[in-house]
Parts: C-alpha cells; sequence; structure tokens
C-alpha cells in the first residue's frame, strides 16, 4: 500500500472511531422519570471499559439530596440465563426503602441482559471455583455504579447502604472492607455462589472453598453485615449459610445472621417479592437504625 493509500486508511478508521464513540448514549439518566417512585433509566460505569451498566433508579419526592441504597442483584453461571435478564429492579425494595427517605439505584452488571459485554465475575468451574475474585469483581461493580451517583447533586455522598441478593449479596461482603463512613450499613440476602451446583437444590460447588472466600471477606471487614436467609433457601441454606456466617465472623468480620420464615416455594427469592420485604422488614428496620442514630426523614 503506498503511503498516501496509507494515510487516507488511517484517516478513515479514525473517523469510523469517533462516529462510534460518539453514538454511545452518554452516563447519567436516559430519559423521563416515570411511574412508581419516579422510575428513570440511567447508564452507570461499569470495570468493563466497554460496556456501561443500564441501572434503574427510584427516588422520593422533592430535590434532596437523599442518602443511596444500592441494590445488587443475583447472578448465574448460565450465559443463556443471563444473556435472557430482565433489567433487575426488586421493586418491592425499592418502594419499602424510597418510603425511607432513600434513593435507590438498582444497576446491572457486565453480562447480564442489556448491558451485554464480558461476564467479569465468572467464578470459574467447579474444581477450580475462585470465589475470591468473582466476589471483589462483582464489588468493584458495585462501587463504580453507586460511585457515579454519588457524584450526584441530589444524592448524599457518605454513609450509603448496600443491599445484596445471591451473588450480589457475596459481592457486598467484599465491600465489608469499605471505610464505614463510606458504606453504612449491608445487607446480605442469601450471599453465596455455585449454589444449585449442576442445578440439583442444597448443593453447592465447592463448599470449603466457599467458607475459605467467606473467611477471606471477613479478615479485611470493617462494616457490619445483616445476614438474612430464609428458611426455605435451597441455594444457601440456613444450615450452610450459618457455615459461611462462622467462617466471616472467624476472620474478623462482625455479622448479625438471621434465619427468616419460609416464604414461597423456593425462600431464595424472598427479596425479590413485596411479601419476602414484609417478612424482612424488621431485620432492615433494624440494619438501618443501628447505622443511622436520626433515620433519614420522608419527604
Amino acid at each position: 500500500m503506498h503511503p498516501p493509500k496509507l494515510l487516507c486508511a488511517l484517516v478513515l478508521v479514525a473517523a469510523l472511531g469517533i462516529k462510534a464513540a460518539s453514538a454511545q448514549p452518554a452516563l447519567g439518566a436516559q430519559g423521563a422519570e416515570g411511574e412508581p417512585h419516579r422510575l428513570q433509566h440511567w447508564l452507570v460505569p461499569s470495570s468493563d471499559p466497554v460496556a456501561a451498566a443500564h441501572a434503574v433508579l427510584f427516588r422520593p419526592p422533592g430535590e434532596g439530596p437523599f442518602p443511596l441504597a444500592v441494590i445488587a442483584h443475583a447472578s448465574t453461571q448460565n450465559v443463556l440465563r443471563r444473556a435472557q435478564m430482565p433489567q433487575p429492579e426488586y421493586r418491592a425494595l425499592a418502594a419499602w426503602l424510597v418510603a425511607r427517605g432513600f434513593a435507590v439505584l438498582v444497576p446491572e452488571r457486565p453480562g447480564h441482559g442489556a448491558t451485554g459485554g464480558k461476564y467479569l465475575e465468572d467464578q470459574g468451574g467447579c474444581d477450580e471455583a475462585d470465589y475470591v475474585r468473582s466476589g471483589r469483581v462483582t464489588a468493584d461493580e458495585i462501587a463504580a455504579a453507586a460511585g457515579h451517583l454519588r457524584k450526584q447533586p441530589f444524592i448524599r455522598p457518605e454513609a450509603m447502604v448496600v443491599i445484596g441478593h445471591s451473588a450480589g449479596a457475596w459481592g457486598a461482603l467484599a465491600l465489608a472492607g469499605e471505610d464505614p463512613k463510606k458504606i453504612a450499613a449491608i445487607v446480605a440476602f442469601a450471599p453465596g455462589r455455585g449454589g444449585h451446583a449442576n442445578d440439583f437444590p442444597n448443593r453447592v460447588c465447592a463448599p470449603h472453598t466457599l467458607m475459605a472466600a467467606a473467611g477471606e471477606f471477613g479478615k479485611a471487614a470493617r462494616v457490619k453485615v445483616t445476614w438474612l436467609v430464609a428458611a426455605n433457601d435451597s441455594y444457601f441454606s440456613p444450615a450452610f449459610s450459618r457455615q459461611l456466617v462462622d467462617a466471616f465472623r472467624g476472620a474478623g468480620g462482625t455479622a448479625d445472621f438471621r434465619v427468616l420464615p419460609a416464604h414461597g416455594s423456593e425462600g431464595h427469592w424472598l427479596v425479590e417479592t413485596e411479601g419476602g420485604v414484609k417478612l424482612a422488614g424488621g431485620e432492615l428496620d433494624r440494619a438501618l437504625k443501628a447505622r443511622f442514630p436520626t433515620p433519614a426523614a420522608k419527604r
């Protein structure tokens, strides 16, 4: 190729790259507010430089600034199920938090649904499962999304709350090493990875590896965790969850462990339902009041 042609090709490639970059939506709100609770779609940062994370934001009435609660969703190792996952919203839990004055962000992590991109938090196969790495990557995703919201004028930058579910709760445990002034409370609903090994209930992939990883998170923990599991959770049963929390505490972490009443046919999904949130309401209230002597005012 002659130099003039090479130069023209480079200019064309650069122009296409600029056009593609400019075509990507900017971070922030992606449209008007709606119902319920001022629901608004957002794009927030992720650890994947290619994929911005899709998210939904709920807010109380008024201009704020509001304390922030981030809800971290469950996951699956199944590629097809991840790709088909609808945007997580946790509307019942979000409504409960909005009623107590919180703005609520529910980000969708890379490798899931509309966010797409690489599945960064992959734990690997059962024999070589790396639960520490997967939890820390999930924690990084939660922190990246929350960091963007904490810069908004309607959000209080300090003392946010992280509420995780399943794999999202596992990532929340990895965040327990953060400054308590930054994260005031962590509530973990059935934290873990590798549940329903080979799609069998009450089987966990590499359970001793998972317990050891819980201990790793406990070593660095500075934020107290409220650890909740339903009596009929077949992913991480109360008995197995107690072993996990014992490993977390034994390494230095602080956690209140509570078994909630059985809910529906599978308690693992309790936090996704209105009835389940009502069952957990007392424990949620205790967790938040312990971190906020003066509860956030309703607006």
